[in-house]
Formats: C-alpha cells, sequence, structure tokens
C-alpha cells in the first residue's frame, strides 16, 4: 500500500489517512548535506512550472544567461573607458572617438541589463500568478479525489493549510531563484577568470569568506520551516476563531451570547505567541547575517587596498584598479549569491515538499479497473434497485468502538424503509457506507444484487440522491442550489422548477426578488438569507433534481415543524412511489410512513417490521414509539 493510501489492517476506513514522512520529522537536527538535497525535489518544481507555461519559462531562462554575462562586460568596458580617457589626456593625445565609442557602449550594456531585468520582472510576475492558479486548482482537484477519512484527519488538514498557503507563490520563486542562482555562477566565472589575472589568493578570500553566512542562512531556514510545523495546528485554530467573527453562519449566536471578546481574545493571545516567537528567530537571524555582512565588508576593503597600492606602485592601469575592483567585490558578492541562492532553494523546497506530499496522497475508495453496469430492471412501475447489507461492521478512525456491528438486511426494488434509532447509533454510517463514502470494516453491500465495490463511483453516486442533516446551503442562485443536484441539467429552468415544485421550494423562490435567479445568502451582492425550513426545502429540491433509483433523506426536515415534517414526508413518499425510498426521522408519525422500519441501537440492527408488526412485539420501537407519543399528550 503506497505512502498516501487509507489505513493499514483491516478493511479500508480503519484507519487514519497517512500521508509520505514529513521532512525533519521526529527531531531530526539539521545537517548541512540537507541543504544540498534540496536540490533533488528541484526537477518536480521546474516540471510543475514549465507545464504551466512553457514560453515564459524559456523566456526567463535566457535571459538568465545573458543577464549573466552583463557584469563582466560592464566591468571590462569601464576598464576601457578609463584608460582611454588617460590615452586622450595629454601628452598623449589619444582619439577622443575612441571614448566616446566605448562610453556608448558602456551605455547601451546599461540599457540592454536595465530591459532584460525589466522583462524578467514582468514574465515572473504573469507566471506566478499562472502557477498559484494552477496550484490552487491541484489542491481542489486532489481535495476532490480523496476519502472523507482523509477529512477528519488533523494531520491531513494542516498539509492542506501549508499547501494552501506557501506552496502557491514558492515554486516560482524557487525557479527563478534557480535562474538567478544560474546567472550569478556565470557571473561568478567570468569574474573569477579576470581576477586570477592579478593574484590567485585573492580569488580565494572572496571564496572562503561568504561560508559561515551561508550555513548560518540554511540553519535558521530550517528552522524556520520546523516552527512552521509546529505552529501550523495553532494557526489553523485562529483562522476557525477568524472565521467565527467574521461569517453571518456564526454572527448571530455570538452576540446572543456576548462570545465575542472570547474568540478575539483567543486570537490575541495565539497570534502574540506566535510573534514573539517569531521575533525572536528574526532577529537573530538578521542580527546574524550583518555580522557576517561586515566581515565581507572587511574583506572587500582589504582587497580593494591591496589592488590600489598595485596602482600606486604602476603594476597595474588606473583602468585595471577599477577591473580588478569590480571582480573582486563581484567574485565576492557572486559567490555570496551562489550560497544565499542554495539557501533559499532549500528553505523553499522545504515549504513546497508540503504541496508535493499533500499530492502523494492517495485514495483507497476508487472505481475499479473494470467497472460493472448497474442492471436497471423495471416491472410493474418499479424503478428502484434492491440494497442489501450482509455482516456489515464499521468502525471510524480514531474509535475504538464499532459504528456497526455485523449489520444485515435487504430492501427490495421500490419498498420505502424507515431507519429508527437515537442519535449516534449508527443510521447515517449506514447512508455513509452506501454510498461508498467509507467501506466496511468487515461484510459487504450490494445494490442491484451486486457488491457496490464492483459499481464505477460516479455511476453509483448518481443513482442515490442523499440530503443530509447538514446539508449544504451553497452562495450561488436559487436556480443553482437546486442544479447541482444534476450537474448537466442545471441550466434546465423547467427540470428545476419541478423538482422545486416536488420539494415546495417553488413557493418560497416565487417571492423572491428575481425568483429562480436570486443570489441566495448573503456573502454576494443582493443575496437573500433564507430561513433553516426555507433552505431545507431547497436542498430537498436538489434531492428530486437527481434522477436517481435509491433516494434517502437523512433527518432534512428537522427545522420544519411536525406537521410540515409529516407533509413533506408523504408528498415524498408519493413522489418516490416505484423507487427504493430511505429515510430517517425522530417523529414517529413520519416513520408510520414507510412499508418497513429498520430499529439501529448502539450499531446493532435490533427490531425490522411494519409498524404494527413492530408495535406488536413490544420492544425497543414500541417504547421509542410510546414514549414520545406521551410527550403529546
Amino acid at each position: 500500500m503506497s505512502n498516501g493510501r487509507v489505513g493499514s489492517g483491516g478493511r479500508n476506513g480503519a484507519a487514519a489517512p497517512r500521508g509520505p514522512r514529513q521532512r525533519g520529522q521526529g527531531g531530526e537536527g539539521f545537517r548541512l548535506s540537507m541543504v544540498f538535497a534540496a536540490f533533488t525535489s528541484l526537477p518536480r518544481v521546474l516540471r510543475l512550472v514549465w507545464t504551466t507555461q512553457p514560453w515564459f519559462t524559456f523566456t526567463m531562462a535566457v535571459l538568465t544567461v545573458v543577464r549573466g554575462f552583463a557584469p563582466a562586460a560592464s566591468a571590462v568596458v569601464t576598464k576601457l573607458v578609463i584608460d582611454s580617457v588617460l590615452q586622450a589626456l595629454p601628452p598623449r593625445h589619444g582619439p577622443v572617438r575612441t571614448v566616446v565609442l566605448y562610453v556608448g557602449l558602456q551605455l547601451l550594456i546599461s540599457v540592454a541589463t536595465n530591459l532584460f531585468s525589466t522583462l524578467s520582472n514582468i514574465i515572473q510576475q504573469l507566471l506566478q500568478e499562472q502557477v498559484s492558479n494552477r496550484v490552487r486548482l491541484l489542491v481542489m482537484e486532489q481535495a476532490n479525489r480523496l476519502d472523507l477519512a482523509f477529512f477528519e484527519s488533523p494531520e491531513f488538514y494542516d498539509k492542506l493549510r501549508q499547501a494552501q498557503e506557501q506552496a502557491a507563490f514558492r515554486p516560482v520563486t524557487m525557479v527563478s531563484q534557480t535562474f538567478d542562482l544560474t546567472r550569478t555562477v556565470i557571473t561568478f566565472a567570468s569574474m573569477i577568470l579576470i581576477l586570477l589575472r592579478l593574484e590567485w589568493w585573492i580569488a580565494v578570500v572572496a571564496l572562503v569568506v561568504p561560508i559561515p553566512a551561508f550555513i548560518a542562512d540554511s540553519r535558521y531556514g530550517w528552522m524556520g520551516y520546523q516552527r512552521m510545523r509546529r505552529q501550523s495546528p495553532e494557526r489553523r485554530e485562529m483562522s476557525y476563531f477568524e472565521t467565527v467573527m467574521t461569517t453571518d453562519t456564526y454572527n448571530k449566536e455570538v452576540k446572543l451570547f456576548g462570545l465575542g471578546s472570547f474568540f478575539v481574545n483567543r486570537f490575541r493571545t495565539l497570534a502574540t505567541r506566535f510573534y514573539e516567537e517569531n521575533k525572536g528567530l528574526l532577529v537573530r537571524r538578521y542580527l546574524q547575517n550583518f555580522g557576517w555582512l561586515s566581515l565581507s565588508l572587511a574583506a572587500n576593503a582589504g582587497i580593494y587596498l591591496y589592488v590600489a597600492l598595485q596602482a600606486v606602485v604602476a603594476r597595474i592601469t588606473l583602468g585595471d584598479l577599477t577591473l580588478y575592483t569590480q571582480a573582486a567585490q563581484q567574485v565576492s558578492s557572486s559567490f555570496q549569491g551562489i550560497l544565499s541562492g542554495i539557501s533559499s532553494t532549500y528553505e523553499n523546497n522545504l515549504f513546497v515538499g508540503t504541496l508535493f506530499d499533500f499530492l502523494a496522497y492517495t485514495p483507497d475508495i476508487v472505481s475499479p479497473a473494470e467497472p460493472q453496469p448497474i442492471q436497471i430492471h423495471e416491472s410493474n412501475g418499479v424503478q428502484g434497485l434492491s440494497i442489501e447489507f450482509r455482516h456489515v461492521s464499521f468502525t471510524y478512525v480514531g474509535k475504538s468502538e464499532p459504528a456497526l456491528k455485523d449489520v444485515s438486511f435487504r430492501i427490495e426494488a421500490g419498498e420505502a424503509i424507515a431507519l429508527v434509532g437515537r442519535n449516534g447509533a449508527g443510521k447515517t454510517t449506514i447512508i455513509k457506507l452506501l454510498n461508498r463514502l467509507y467501506d466496511p470494516t468487515e461484510g459487504e453491500i450490494l445494490i442491484a444484487g451486486r457488491d457496490i465495490k464492483e459499481y464505477d463511483l460516479a455511476e453509483l453516486r448518481a443513482q442515490v440522491g442523499v440530503i443530509f442533516q447538514d446539508y449544504v446551503t451553497y452562495f450561488m442562485s436559487a436556480q443553482a442550489n437546486i442544479g447541482v443536484g444534476q450537474i448537466p441539467q442545471i441550466d434546465d429552468a423547467e427540470l428545476v422548477a419541478a423538482a422545486a415544485a416536488k420539494s415546495g421550494a417553488d413557493t418560497v423562490i416565487t417571492k423572491l426578488p428575481n425568483g429562480y435567479q436570486t443570489m441566495l445568502g448573503r456573502w454576494f451582492n443582493e443575496g437573500t438569507q433564507l430561513s433553516g425550513g426555507e433552505w431545507q426545502k431547497v436542498a430537498l429540491a436538489r434531492a428530486f433534481m437527481r434522477d436517481a433509483r435509491i433516494l434517502v433523506l437523512d433527518e432534512p426536515t428537522s427545522a420544519l415543524d411536525a406537521r410540515a415534517e409529516y407533509e413533506v414526508f408523504a408528498h415524498f413518499r408519493t413522489l418516490t412511489a416505484g423507487k427504493t425510498a430511505i429515510f430517517i426521522s425522530h417523529r414517529f408519525s413520519t416513520v408510520r410512513l414507510a412499508d418497513r422500519i429498520l430499529v439501529i441501537e448502539d450499531g446493532v440492527l435490533q427490531e425490522m417490521g411494519s409498524h404494527l408488526e413492530l408495535m406488536a412485539l413490544d420492544g425497543r420501537y414500541a417504547e421509542l414509539f410510546n414514549l414520545q407519543a406521551d410527550a403529546y399528550r
């Protein structure tokens, strides 16, 4: 099983999702070899950027090479300008046109360097935008592929947040720094050739001085990444507090319970702690950099003095003085730039690595290589599909007690079933397993006589229309809210209106300012907020929009009063005639509408039968029914 897959031991869904081992995991200390190892992942980053926009990437590479030779060319031309000026002075009286020629050449190099730098910046900004969007799309597409179990793992959310926040801009930064590193290497090599004409040891001094700063910078980059990983869970907590304080979903209760100061203070406490941690690392890093930079400046001053003295004793010309001084400074700064580039590449690689770690996750619940078609046989008006659970058990990640224990039952095609039981009894788990949001730990589930693992996931889920109790309120138009139940027909106004009429949402939508084109929710311009009951009718319409053979209502009418819920389920029962229907409700007046009732307690199927049969049995169902009936007397 690959690193990104869910679980080990047992069947799918029995263990937490796992991803690739995080860098520095387990208290691993910083080692210099880790810096150069960062380049092993550079091809992945280059491939990501190249496949996003190859023309921009190629142009940046060409501009990088050209710009790399510019400093050496500028230094040589500066020497020629100074020497030609000295030749033109009395008593030599050399040709002035030579001075003009070299000054013009220097101007041309400066303008070209400026132009290439400007073009490079433009391309980098455009490429940054495209790669950022590409990464965001990759993250969204990957989230769409992964199993529901991943979204119940804190480790997964840490990786997801890191990928969203860090990896969106760092790939282009990393490639840009790699190109800059190449340019610096070209400049460094050309300047070394110039400097070696004077003294070899000057080149050695210029090379050695920046090394301590490089080691320190790499170490602090590693420490910054470790700090980010350590803070990630609590930074997600900060984001949550911010969401609670700035989203309409929470605002009403926050105000009524006076929770504003509580959440603000929790946010402030975390923000202050992170600021103090970051400040300490930041101050140490930059003060240490200042110390090493001062040493480098002192070394450059010494080299400058030596070259100046060589000019005084006439070993070299004034043009050579300028050339070698610039060369010495460029060798030092270029080598420092090379080391700094390697350090930055290493640091960026740590953060970009979280993106590739996230993308390395692989789902366990996938379609088979050769899926079987779902066989639909219609007869006597029955359009539904049979469902069978055979000795099904399931345990959620991180739980010791199974949510379902050896559950077996069969639902005939076209039959209407109600699931009854206390909260947490396992009713919703049955629905999730039916849709392969999870796979059983033990046992098998059959639809139309075949194990659902033999079907294509998209085809299976297209045959099951579900509205859960925690249905989604999409902040889109009313038509889109219903139309997402069947994406290919989302623009079919008649079909959407028909689905709305079945759920009763049509009476809500016709009163809206722009009817079905009204934006729902208050997040966007001209949005209209609905009540809980109105949102539920829209969500129900979404289920009716889906031309599914199996329809499931998992307590989606909890915001409706008893009479309204009864009417919805009675209408639902009429509209689903001939289809297989499953509904979950705590109101027994509604449950009585089912052909059969399944009573689930603590993950065990305890009773099964019609309302009259279960009342005659005088078991758990009868007890719950009488308790509720007494409450209404």
